[in-house]
């Protein structure tokens, strides 16, 4: 173990890796790549590193700018940082980004990551439609002083048309009646009508009802981000560059520490030594050979990097029975305590406080586990990582013989929430289904099972798992410190319990990142969802329901997606507190597994 250690901590190379017996699987996934000249062909936008169908391979090549944007980008710089001089005139103090997936996710890993800088604006994220996270946003800070970014790629993403209406409604609201005064102070009634439109950015593809919309309305500003770039390929994008400007990012120091690895991913560069590529085929040849999980870990101050490279990975990879698995934010375990179905990667930050990771990682090593580090001198080298990460989930999807670029599974959950919310408008309720068990304030909707109680059930369900499969919980809650808390304990218990490999997501947000893999990839998952019906709902202006009923149609279009694909999977229903009802689940789980 202390030559690992000792190979970690004083990486010579901006990479270490540790792969022991999958290095042969590695070695022969990188000839298979020399072969078929990986590198001069995804330069050259050859779609059919993917695919062999002419219409997919069209589709592929119009996703391929990403490749570009670090030099792309940079003319974009100054009317960017202008963007901010221009708003902090205007008096604006905080921003808030309406956006789902990879219209969110990278900016808010660039806010956590880089931090603000002095004097500029703070960033909140708004990527649910739970009321109380709703409401909350809504409460943090004045109206007048806020700045609301509407993202999204599409133009048309529900959860992000739902919450425009009802933001630009309570500005409207709060700068005609007066009780927020407008921002000079001195404004007219009649003008403050029509500055709440001076609030609102759109950030969008070219051609979209958004973009339209913004025209129409009259917004600050309309970003039209470049088509040929899928969203979660959109990290060094406008999607990602606009809110980083105004928490005040170094933009130019970004895009350069990006520019220089796409430089060292350039064509000419044998793959061999090409960053991308060796990233990548650790991915790829490790999850063809039986290492499908990859396991997240990062040094303090990186841990806001997981949530975004899970969307990168799940959506892009988990398709067509294939998929890699990404598994982050959770707790560190023995190395004994692991299957034999994880990749490690360890983002290492260096001068960080590594002490224990360290030590994890070289134990993991030291144990036989497939271990990759990569050396992050400062965190501005997270731009280098953007790309890094994006160069080698292509490369890993040729080596899984998938298309990384689509997202065919996402809509099937789209289509069932439609559904509910058309049964809601015409029966003013959406559809229920009778408990298989209830104890308490819990009620479990799932397959009939020889329970008794709730934690006989409990372990009836998860004694259905294999070798190398996989617990995600998937909960539709308002995502603040203690339910997350709450969740990371009973996973830590399932992780414990089990041995098997574990994620948490919050809905809807974890639609638009794991949910393709969820239904997509292969069956290896048991899918507990925890829903809750909330007491104090907010309305959807001129939608004719509220978020509640929207959020409850969203996790019932997933439960009947996740069954359409066959899964495995239960709805946990609280109906009380949900901090209590969590505590509640988090004990029968404990006693489930102590019988195992």
């Amino acid at each position: 173990m202390q030559e690992a250690l000792d190979a970690l901590v004083q990486m010579e190379e901006a990479a270490w890796f540790s792969l022991g017996a999958y290095q042969q699987h590695v070695d022969a996934g990188l000839e298979a790549l020399r072969e078929i000249e990986f590198g001069r062909r995804i330069w050259a936008r050859d779609g059919g590193l993917w695919s062999s169908s002419p219409t997919e391979i069209a589709a592929i090549e119009d996703r391929l700018g990403w490749l570009e944007l670090p030099t792309a980008m940079r003319v974009d710089v100054p009317r960017l940082e202008a963007l901010f001089v221009e708003v902090e005139a205007a008096g604006i103090e905080r921003a808030v980004l309406l956006g789902m997936g990879g219209s969110s996710l990278a900016a808010e890993t660039m806010a956590r990551v880089l931090g603000v800088s002095p004097h500029h604006l703070s960033l909140t994220v708004l990527d649910s439609t739970d009321p109380a996270q709703v409401r909350r946003v809504a409460e943090a800070g004045p109206l007048d002083r806020t700045l609301f970014i509407v993202s999204s790629k599409s133009g048309t993403t529900a959860e992000v048309d739902a919450l425009y209406r009802y933001f630009s409604g309570r500005l409207a609201d709060a700068l005609s009646t007066g009780k927020q005064p407008a921002p000079n102070g001195d404004a007219s009634e009649s003008q403050r009508v029509a500055d709440w439109r001076r609030h609102m950015v759109a950030i969008t593809d070219p051609g979209t009802p958004l973009e339209k919309l913004a025209r129409a309305e009259g917004f600050r500003a309309v970003y039209l981000n470049p088509r040929d770039i899928g969203g979660r390929f959109s990290a060094l994008s406008l999607f990602g560059l606009v809110p980083a400007a105004l928490v005040g990012a170094d933009l130019e120091r970004l895009l350069g520490g990006a520019g220089q690895m796409a430089w060292q991913c350039r064509s000419t560069v044998p793959p061999e030594d090409n960053p991308g590529i060796r990233l990548g085929l650790a991915m790829g040849e490790c999850a063809r050979h039986g290492r499908d999980k990859l396991t997240l870990l990062a040094s303090p101050g990186l841990e806001a990097f997981g949530p975004w490279v899970e969307q990168l990975i799940a959506e892009s990879t988990g398709k067509r029975g294939a998929g890699i698995l990404p598994v982050e934010g959770e707790p560190l375990l023995e190395p004994s305590a692991y299957r034999d179905d994880r990749l490690f990667v360890y983002l290492r930050l260096t001068g960080a406080d590594n002490g224990a990771l360290d030590a994890h990682a070289a134990a993991l090593a030291e144990a036989g586990h497939p271990v990759v580090a990569l050396r992050l001198d400062d965190v501005y080298d997270l731009g280098a990582e953007f790309y890094r990460w994006e160069f080698a989930t292509a490369v890993a999807g040729q080596r899984l013989g998938i298309n990384p670029f689509d997202q065919p599974n996402v809509e099937a959950a789209k289509e069932r929430a439609r559904e509910a919310l058309e049964r809601y408008a015409e029966e003013r309720a959406l559809p229920e289904e009778t408990p298989v068990l209830q104890e308490g304030d819990l009620q479990i909707h799932g397959p009939s099972l020889d329970a008794a109680s709730m934690s006989d059930y409990l372990g009836g369900f998860l004694s259905q798992a294999g070798e190398h499969d996989y617990v995600a919980i998937m909960a539709y809650l308002d995502r603040n410190e203690t339910y997350d808390g709450q969740l990371q304990s009973l996973r830590y218990t399932i992780a414990t319990g089990t041995r098997l490999a574990t994620t948490v997501g919050f809905g809807p947000r974890f639609l638009h990142s794991t949910g393709q893999l969820h239904k997509g990839g292969p069956d290896t998952g048991l899918f507990i969802q925890i829903t809750h019906t909330d007491a104090d709902d907010v309305a959807v202006p001129d939608a004719g329901y509220t978020f509640g009923i929207l959020k409850r149609a969203q996790a019932l279009g997933d439960l009947l997606a996740l069954r359409d694909a066959g899964r495995r999977v239960v709805q946990v229903h609280l109906q009380g507190d949900v901090a209590t009802g969590l505590e509640a689940l988090g004990e029968a789980m404990g006693t489930a597994l102590s019988r195992e």
